[in-house]
């Protein structure tokens, strides 16, 4: 990257936050940019997903201001400014990459996440769960399964997928139990004892839970859409269409693969 690019950007962030800057800009905290900075982070996600990349320099661009917008904060509290930042990432990038930058090597991706961990757990070092460190902040899928790896790194897993099943069978049965029972206080408890259930079986397939629901989500708004357009062309509304004709319309969306991917 280009140090004057970056240096430029910098100044402009000083500017606006400056004496003479942005009135909106100068009176912003960590707690009012918290939503802008998670709503950056699902549209660099939505781009990513779109696979155009100018749409992701765009959005990799907003992110990076937010980064900019947080160190200035802390800058202007004396803590720390984003030149600590930059240090403070790059000397954790070499210490916990020792098969790159010292001595040794590792084969697999499996092994530099082992690796990286226990260099973690040594860099923490306070005695306390080894679920410590999985952000609470996070969607509730991706934190589950930062959890259950976590977990599993230390022993705590089944050792066959089908024993999963066999646990998401259970808890289906006692869902089902408490919502036949009208146990409302445990019915949602129960739900999620079954969403942690299905995030264990994406953890042993691989899977990437949060990523496979925000495909799901976008598969099924592209079908919906479908629907919406053939009901509007009959001269109809939503509300009004018969739930049979609507779910025709859904199998059809469903038979062109280019709403089903």
């Amino acid at each position: 990257m280009n140090d004057s690019a970056f240096k430029k950007l910098t100044e402009i962030v000083d500017t606006l936050m400056g004496e003479n800057g942005c009135p909106w800009d100068k009176v912003q905290t960590r707690e009012s940019l918290k939503p802008y900075l998670v709503e950056e982070v699902y549209e660099t996600l939505e781009a990513l997903d779109g696979n155009n990349p100018e749409e992701i320099k765009d959005e990799l661009g907003d992110l990076l201001y937010q980064i900019l917008f947080h160190a200035k904060i802390s800058e202007n509290r004396n803590e720390f400014n984003i030149k600590d930042v930059v240090e403070s990432i790059s000397e954790k990038m070499v210490r916990r990459h020792p098969h790159v930058f010292q001595e040794g090597s590792l084969e697999t991706p499996e092994q530099v996440v082992t690796q990286w961990e226990e260099i973690k757990k040594q860099e923490k070092n306070n005695g306390k769960s080894v679920l410590d460190g999985v952000p609470k902040h996070l969607p509730g899928l991706l934190r589950a399964q930062k959890l259950q790896k976590k977990a599993a790194q230390h022993g705590f897993d089944w050792d066959e997928i089908t024993a999963v099943f066999d646990k998401l069978d259970e808890e289906i049965a006692e869902f089902k139990q408490a919502v036949l029972a009208g146990k409302e206080a445990d019915i949602a408890g129960e739900l999620g004892d079954i969403l942690f259930v299905l995030v264990n079986i994406a953890k042993f397939k691989k899977i990437d839970a949060e990523e496979a629901l925000r495909t799901t989500n976008n598969k099924f708004i592209q079908r919906f859409h479908y629907i919406e357009q053939e009901v509007a062309k009959r001269g109809k509304e939503l509300k009004d269409t018969p739930l049979e004709e609507l779910e025709k319309y859904w199998q059809e969306a469903k038979r062109d693969r280019s709403r089903s991917q």
